[in-house]
Protein backbone atom coordinates (compact mmCIF):
# COMPACT_ATOMS: atom_id res chain seq x y z
CA UNK A 1 0.00 0.00 0.00
CA UNK A 2 1.27 3.46 -0.89
CA UNK A 3 -0.13 6.91 -1.59
CA UNK A 4 -0.73 6.15 -5.27
CA UNK A 5 -2.61 2.90 -4.59
CA UNK A 6 -4.93 4.31 -1.92
CA UNK A 7 -8.54 4.73 -2.89
CA UNK A 8 -9.20 8.28 -4.17
CA UNK A 9 -11.36 9.33 -1.22
CA UNK A 10 -8.74 8.19 1.29
CA UNK A 11 -6.02 9.99 -0.67
CA UNK A 12 -8.18 13.15 -0.60
CA UNK A 13 -8.56 12.82 3.18
CA UNK A 14 -4.78 12.39 3.55
CA UNK A 15 -4.16 15.50 1.42
CA UNK A 16 -6.66 17.55 3.44
CA UNK A 17 -4.99 16.44 6.68
CA UNK A 18 -1.58 17.36 5.27
CA UNK A 19 -2.91 20.79 4.28
CA UNK A 20 -3.66 21.41 7.97
CA UNK A 21 -0.25 20.08 9.07
CA UNK A 22 -1.63 16.93 10.72
CA UNK A 23 1.08 14.83 12.29
CA UNK A 24 1.85 11.14 11.98
CA UNK A 25 -0.64 10.29 9.25
CA UNK A 26 -1.15 6.52 9.07
CA UNK A 27 -3.52 4.37 7.02
CA UNK A 28 -4.49 0.93 8.30
CA UNK A 29 -6.09 -1.52 5.88
CA UNK A 30 -8.40 -3.64 8.02
CA UNK A 31 -9.91 -5.74 5.23
CA UNK A 32 -10.68 -9.17 6.61
CA UNK A 33 -10.01 -8.03 10.19
CA UNK A 34 -13.30 -6.33 10.98
CA UNK A 35 -16.75 -6.12 9.47
CA UNK A 36 -17.43 -2.43 10.12
CA UNK A 37 -14.67 -0.70 8.10
CA UNK A 38 -12.07 -1.49 5.47
CA UNK A 39 -9.67 1.35 6.36
CA UNK A 40 -8.71 3.60 9.26
CA UNK A 41 -6.97 6.90 8.63
CA UNK A 42 -5.19 8.07 11.79
CA UNK A 43 -3.57 11.44 12.35
CA UNK A 44 -2.68 13.83 15.15
CA UNK A 45 -3.20 17.49 15.88
CA UNK A 46 -1.07 19.54 18.24
CA UNK A 47 -4.00 21.47 19.74
CA UNK A 48 -7.78 21.33 19.94
CA UNK A 49 -8.21 24.09 17.33
CA UNK A 50 -5.90 22.16 14.98
CA UNK A 51 -7.85 18.92 15.53
CA UNK A 52 -11.05 20.80 14.65
CA UNK A 53 -9.42 22.36 11.57
CA UNK A 54 -8.17 18.97 10.34
CA UNK A 55 -11.63 17.41 10.78
CA UNK A 56 -13.34 20.30 8.98
CA UNK A 57 -10.83 20.23 6.12
CA UNK A 58 -11.27 16.49 5.58
CA UNK A 59 -15.08 16.68 5.77
CA UNK A 60 -15.19 19.64 3.37
CA UNK A 61 -12.79 18.09 0.83
CA UNK A 62 -14.70 14.81 0.76
CA UNK A 63 -18.09 16.53 0.65
CA UNK A 64 -16.93 18.51 -2.40
CA UNK A 65 -16.27 15.16 -4.11
CA UNK A 66 -19.66 13.74 -3.15
CA UNK A 67 -18.36 11.51 -0.34
CA UNK A 68 -20.92 11.80 2.43
CA UNK A 69 -20.15 11.67 6.13
CA UNK A 70 -22.27 8.97 7.79
CA UNK A 71 -21.49 9.88 11.41
CA UNK A 72 -19.25 12.16 13.45
CA UNK A 73 -18.07 11.76 17.05
CA UNK A 74 -16.24 14.38 19.08
CA UNK A 75 -17.19 17.98 19.67
CA UNK A 76 -15.24 21.20 20.00
CA UNK A 77 -12.57 20.69 22.62
CA UNK A 78 -12.38 16.92 22.10
CA UNK A 79 -9.05 15.12 22.04
CA UNK A 80 -10.41 12.58 19.54
CA UNK A 81 -12.65 13.26 16.56
CA UNK A 82 -14.01 10.37 14.51
CA UNK A 83 -15.39 10.81 10.99
CA UNK A 84 -17.25 7.72 9.79
CA UNK A 85 -17.55 7.32 6.02
CA UNK A 86 -18.91 3.77 6.15
CA UNK A 87 -16.09 1.65 4.79
CA UNK A 88 -13.38 3.96 6.10
CA UNK A 89 -13.09 5.86 9.35
CA UNK A 90 -10.92 8.90 10.07
CA UNK A 91 -9.52 9.24 13.61
CA UNK A 92 -8.02 12.62 14.53
CA UNK A 93 -6.31 12.57 17.91
CA UNK A 94 -4.46 14.87 20.22
CA UNK A 95 -0.93 13.53 20.60
CA UNK A 96 -1.73 12.42 24.15
CA UNK A 97 -4.95 10.60 23.19
CA UNK A 98 -3.20 8.89 20.28
CA UNK A 99 -0.54 7.47 22.58
CA UNK A 100 -3.18 6.42 25.13
CA UNK A 101 -5.56 4.62 22.73
CA UNK A 102 -2.73 3.33 20.49
CA UNK A 103 -4.95 2.04 17.69
CA UNK A 104 -1.87 1.04 15.71
CA UNK A 105 -1.04 -1.51 18.44
CA UNK A 106 -4.66 -2.61 18.78
CA UNK A 107 -4.89 -3.24 15.01
CA UNK A 108 -1.27 -4.39 14.62
CA UNK A 109 -2.28 -7.21 12.24
CA UNK A 110 -3.65 -4.70 9.74
CA UNK A 111 -1.62 -3.66 6.72
CA UNK A 112 -0.04 -0.32 7.65
CA UNK A 113 1.10 2.66 5.59
CA UNK A 114 2.79 5.59 7.33
CA UNK A 115 2.32 8.60 5.07
CA UNK A 116 5.62 10.44 4.69
CA UNK A 117 5.56 14.03 5.84
CA UNK A 118 5.59 16.42 2.92
CA UNK A 119 9.04 17.81 2.27
CA UNK A 120 9.82 21.49 2.40
CA UNK A 121 8.97 23.38 -0.77
CA UNK A 122 11.83 23.45 -3.23
CA UNK A 123 13.52 26.78 -3.33
CA UNK A 124 14.89 28.05 -6.61
CA UNK A 125 18.63 27.77 -6.58
CA UNK A 126 20.93 30.48 -7.78
CA UNK A 127 22.40 29.91 -11.18
CA UNK A 128 25.94 28.66 -10.89
CA UNK A 129 28.69 30.09 -13.06
CA UNK A 130 28.84 26.80 -14.95
CA UNK A 131 25.13 27.01 -15.84
CA UNK A 132 25.52 30.55 -17.18
CA UNK A 133 28.54 29.55 -19.25
CA UNK A 134 26.58 26.83 -21.08
CA UNK A 135 24.02 29.25 -22.50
Amino acid sequence: MNLETLRPEIRLAVEAAQDKQAGEITVLRLAGSVAFAEYFLLCSGGSQPQIKAIAEAIAERLDQQGVRLAHREGKTGSEWVLLDYGDFIVHIFSERARRYYDLERLWRNAERFDVPAPGPPLEPHAESEGDAAHR
